[in-house]
């Protein structure tokens, strides 16, 4: 029990909560992340890469690209087959970077300081992607999308910025990179960190200011807003690296639910800012888990069905890649199987987006397109033990 112990409190980020909500329903959340966010843009960026002396292919991310608009058909096809108890379709919750780098204009400014290109301003100059904003509204219109806010950046601009214009290895690989119009590869460049977390401060200054993170929040807000037309209600942070400072500005922006990172199931529960913390249970990672199993994942929902917890599961957008190697097809087939299995066994399930989830704790209901849809919701109470025995 003290081992169980310790892991969560490493896993988590904030204190554990008081209490939390418990379903009496099958319940199942799609979210996804990465959406929106350019990588290696074809064959002729990949063969500009390999002449920096970079071998790819070592890894799945050697493969991100960016989604064309077939592959978002692709997936809105799948979901709109898939129905729940009362007849709504599946609905995946899409976390969109709403920025990415203007490679031309930092290349005009000598590699000085980082420009951005709003995703409402198009996509940076040599990407073409004919008709993707145009799939991604109307999968958003027929209610099997939910666009949600992942950040404006996945990188930290801070962290990057320090070696963009320096003689140094990373200086040199970096300006390489946005050359070709690839902005970084993660795994290859972990120095990169993520948007509100530079890995290489001392651990109690790795995560960016109160002002810093309120000012990237505001800012993607906006272009969020400018894109669909509405603000975020749910938002994940880019690598889950969120603390109180990101809560905080996201709270003051409107968003009402934080999506966390698998390996710390809680029940989902509300923080000191009335934001609805939820934690995804899932990995659906076809494209980059070798060891993937659609077993273990059905195991992994009757788990959490069986603690009356929502069965949330994790779907990023690599996943359904095909311009530089096919993801595509197989994840869908494996997530088709998958959706299809749990339908079969549970004739009462539920399919919900955050803000469903978010109206059920507070209301008991959900609007659906006929009607509303009543879920008892019992609220529970527990202590840093029983969190314990929700991990193990």
């Amino acid at each position: 029990m003290l081992d169980m112990m310790r892991r969560v409190l490493k896993r988590g980020r904030s204190p554990l909560p008081a209490e939390g909500f418990c379903f009496s329903r099958p319940l199942v959340l799609l979210q996804s992340d990465d959406w929106g966010r350019v990588g290696l843009r074809d064959r002729e960026g990949w063969e500009e890469i390999q002449k920096l002396g970079i071998n790819l292919g070592e890894r799945p991310y050697d493969f991100y690209s960016l989604e064309t608009a077939e592959d978002v058909a692709a997936v809105a096809s799948l979901l709109r087959r898939h129905r729940d108890s009362t007849g709504r379709p599946a609905c995946l919750g899409m976390n969109f970077l709403v920025a990415n780098v203007d490679f031309a204009k930092v290349a005009a400014g000598q590699f000085q300081k980082i420009h951005l290109r709003s995703l409402d301003q198009g996509l940076p100059d040599g990407w073409n992607r004919p008709s993707l904003f145009d799939a991604y509204r109307e999968g958003i219109e027929a209610g099997v999308f939910s666009p949600a806010l992942h950040g404006a950046t996945h990188f930290c601009g801070r962290a990057v910025e320090r070696h963009l214009a320096d003689s140094g290895e990373r200086g040199v690989l970096l300006r390489g990179m946005w050359n070709a119009g690839l902005p970084y590869i993660h795994w290859r460049m972990p120095w990169v960190g993520f948007e509100y977390w530079d890995p290489e401060q001392p651990q109690r200054d790795r995560f960016l200011g109160r002002e810093e993170q309120e000012s990237l929040i505001d800012s993607a807000v906006q272009i969020f807003t400018r894109v669909f037309s509405r603000i975020p209600r749910s938002a994940c942070a880019p690598g889950y690296r969120a603390n109180e400072h990101t809560h905080r500005a996201w709270a003051r922006h409107g968003i009402r639910v934080a999506q966390n990172g698998s390996g710390n199931p809680l029940p989902p529960h509300f923080d000191a800012n009335g934001i609805l913390h939820l934690y995804r249970a899932i990995d659906f990672e076809p494209a980059v888990e070798p060891e993937f199993s659609l077993e273990a994942c059905l195991r992994t929902v009757e788990a959490s069905f069986a603690r009356g917890l929502p069965a949330i599961l994790s779907f990023h957008s690599i996943n359904v890649h095909s311009t530089l190697r096919n993801f595509r097809d197989p994840s869908l087939r494996l997530l088709d199987e998958f959706l299809s299995a749990l339908e079969s066994k549970h004739p009462d399930l539920l399919y919900v987006c955050d803000e469903d989830l978010y109206d059920l704790v507070n209301t008991g209901t959900f609007q659906s397109k006929q009607s509303a849809v009543m879920v008892p919701v019992t609220k529970k109470i527990f202590s840093s033990v029983d969190a314990a025995r929700w991990s193990a």
